[in-house]
C-alpha cells in the first residue's frame, strides 16, 4: 500500500523522524490545543497531556505504523490500529478531526526538522499519515455502523441505581439507561467512556471496564480513586465519581467499545491475569461465563497489595465456584497467607500449570503486563493468544506489535 518511492524516503528518514517524535508531538499538542481549546472539552485527557503520556503514545503509534509499512509495503497494517479505533469511537472522534491533526502535526514536523523536511520527505510522510488515518477512519465507520450510531454521536444518559463501596478506594456503580430504552450490545471485557463536567466547566472523558455481566439491561462500572503521585495529577473523573455521584444521579456514557473481549463462540480454556484495578474487565468476563453456564476451563490469576485492597475479591471467588472447571490463585504483597489459595509476594507463574491452547486476557499496570507477558511467552504461550487491555494512552503499542 505504500508506494515504492515513499517507502524509500521513509526508510531513509525514519531514524531522524523517530528520534524527534517526542519533540514533534510535544509541539503538535501544544500548538493545536492552544489554537483549538475546544478539543480539550470532551475529547483529550488533560491529565495525560500534563504527564506527557498522550504524546508518547502518539509517537509510538506513528513509528510502529511506519515500521510495519516498511516491513511489508504491499499491506496496510490495519490490525495494528484496532485498539486506537475502538478508543476513538468511545469518545466520538469524527473524520474531519483527522484533517485538523494533519495540519498541526505536519507543521510541528517542519518546525522541528527544519530544512530536512523537503517536499519529497513531506510527501512521503504525508502518504504514511493518510494511510494510517484512512485505516482508522474505515475501522471507526464500521464500528459506528455496527453499534447503530452516527459518527460522533455516542453519548447517552444513564441513571445510577446503586452505589456500592468495594474497598476504601474503589466503588462500583450499577446503572441503566435513563430513557428507559434497551441497553446497547456489549461484549464481556469491553469498556465505556464516562464524560463529566469539571468545576471549571470543561468536560473530561475516561474509560472504565464493564465489571459485571454485560448481557442484561443493567451495567456496572468499578472505579478506583486516583491520587496525585510522582508528579502526575490526581484523577479528575475518578475522584469526582467518588466524591459527588450517588444513587439517582445521571452519568453520561458512550456506547461500549474495546477490542479485547471474550469470544462467545469459543470453547477453549481462558486465563484471566490481572493486577490491582485491572481485575475489572476480568470480573466482567468471569460473570458472563458464569451467567451463560459456560463449561470452559478457566484460570483466574490476580495480584494485589493486600486482600483488603483487592476489589471484587469475594465476588470473584463466588463466580469461580459457579463454574465447574474454574480455579483462582491470588498473590498479595501483604497479609495474604491467611487467605485460601493466596500467596505472598509478586505474581509468580513458575509452578502454575497453564491450560494448553488457552486464550490469555491481561490487564494491569504496564510494568506488570510487560513482565507477565514475557513469562507467558517463555512458557510457550503464543503471542497471538495473549490479549491485553490498557487504560489511558497505549505506550505499549510498539512492543505489542513486535
Amino acid at each position: 500500500m505504500l508506494s515504492a518511492e515513499s517507502a524509500s524516503v521513509v526508510r531513509a528518514t525514519l531514524p531522524a523522524v523517530a528520534a524527534a517524535l517526542d519533540e514533534i508531538t510535544t509541539r503538535f499538542y501544544g500548538t493545536m490545543l492552544h489554537d483549538r481549546p475546544e478539543l480539550l472539552d470532551g475529547l483529550f485527557n488533560r491529565g495525560n497531556q500534563a504527564g506527557g503520556t498522550q504524546r508518547r503514545a502518539l509517537a509510538g503509534s506513528i513509528a510502529a505504523f511506519a515500521t510495519a509499512l516498511l516491513d511489508d509495503p504491499d499491506t496496510r497494517p490495519d490490525a495494528l490500529l484496532d485498539r486506537i479505533a475502538h478508543k476513538h469511537v468511545s469518545v466520538g472522534v469524527t473524520d474531519d478531526q483527522y484533517t485538523i491533526v494533519h495540519k498541526y502535526l505536519f507543521a510541528a514536523m517542519a518546525e522541528v526538522l527544519g530544512d530536512a523536511v523537503t517536499a519529497e520527505v513531506a510527501a512521503a510522510w504525508d502518504e504514511v499519515y493518510w494511510l494510517m488515518a484512512g485505516a482508522l477512519i474505515g475501522q471507526e465507520a464500521r464500528l459506528y455502523h455496527e453499534a447503530g450510531l452516527r459518527p460522533g454521536h455516542v453519548w447517552r444518559q444513564w441513571r445510577v441505581l446503586e452505589r456500592r463501596p468495594e474497598t476504601p478506594e474503589v466503588v462500583s456503580f450499577v446503572i441503566r439507561p435513563a430513557d428507559g430504552g434497551p441497553a446497547p450490545r456489549a461484549r464481556a471485557g469491553q469498556y465505556v467512556s464516562v464524560s463529566m463536567r469539571m468545576a471549571d466547566g470543561v468536560r473530561q472523558v475516561r474509560q472504565y471496564s464493564l465489571s459485571g455481566d454485560p448481557g442484561g439491561e443493567l451495567r456496572r462500572i468499578t472505579v478506583k480513586r486516583v491520587p496525585a503521585q510522582d508528579g502526575a495529577p490526581a484523577g479528575e473523573v475518578s475522584n469526582l465519581l467518588h466524591d459527588d455521584v450517588c444513587r439517582g444521579d445521571e452519568l453520561t456514557l458512550s456506547a461500549p467499545a474495546g477490542d479485547v473481549f471474550l469470544d462467545d463462540d469459543g470453547t477453549g480454556p481462558v486465563v484471566l491475569v490481572s493486577a490491582g484495578i485491572g481485575c475489572t474487565p476480568m470480573t466482567g468476563i468471569l460473570a458472563h461465563l458464569a451467567e451463560t453456564g459456560a463449561r470452559r476451563p478457566v484460570l483466574v490469576l490476580h495480584a494485589d497489595g493486600s486482600p483488603a485492597e483487592h476489589a471484587l475479591r469475594a465476588e470473584t471467588r463466588a463466580l469461580v465456584e459457579r463454574l465447574p472447571e474454574a480455579r483462582a490463585e491470588f498473590w498479595y504483597e501483604r497479609g495474604g497467607p491467611q487467605e485460601p489459595d493466596a500467596r505472598t509476594g509478586p505474581m509468580d507463574l513458575t509452578d502454575i500449570a497453564l491450560p494448553e491452547a488457552a486464550t490469555v486476557f491481561l490487564c494491569g499496570g504496564l510494568p506488570f503486563m510487560r513482565e507477565i507477558r514475557g513469562r507467558l511467552l517463555a512458557a510457550g504461550v503464543p503471542a497471538r493468544r495473549i490479549r491485553y487491555e490498557v487504560f489511558g494512552p497505549d505506550l505499549w503499542l510498539p512492543d505489542a506489535a513486535a
